[in-house]
């Protein structure tokens, strides 16, 4: 099983990077998946997933509007689009992967429930 996210790097405030996560090594239309971030010294949010089921999505609301995460069935892939960066987006963004809803899904980041995971992507976002 592999989940290998790739996309990160360093952007000035304002800017905007895609995240990918490619899926390997199970079938990716059972799962929902989407993103956990953790910066340095803080615990780890879950900022966006999005449904195997219909597609329905659900993001941190301090993030509506600024990031849009989407699935390609056909690249076994998810992405995370991020606009209007800001230094507080900082962090390591991984994706993870579970059976089950978005509020599954919540409820995993959480509780450490998570079936899969990758090792994560490094964001910088300079001011």
């Amino acid at each position: 099983v592999q989940l290998v996210e790739s996309g990160g790097g360093l952007v000035q405030a304002g800017g905007s990077l895609r995240l990918s996560c490619a899926v390997s090594g199970f079938t990716f239309d059972d799962y929902t998946i989407g993103w956990i971030r953790q910066a340095p010294g803080k615990e780890r949010e879950g900022i966006a997933c999005i449904s195997n089921i219909d597609d329905s999505t659900d993001y941190d609301d301090s993030l509506k509007g600024r990031f849009t995460i989407s699935r390609d069935n056909a690249k076994n892939t998810v992405y995370l689009q991020m606009n209007s960066l800001r230094p507080e987006d900082t962090a390591n963004y991984t994706c993870a992967a579970v059976v089950g809803s978005t509020s599954m899904w919540r409820w995993a980041v959480g509780a450490f429930g998570l079936d899969y995971w990758g090792e994560g992507t490094l964001v910088t976002v300079s001011s």
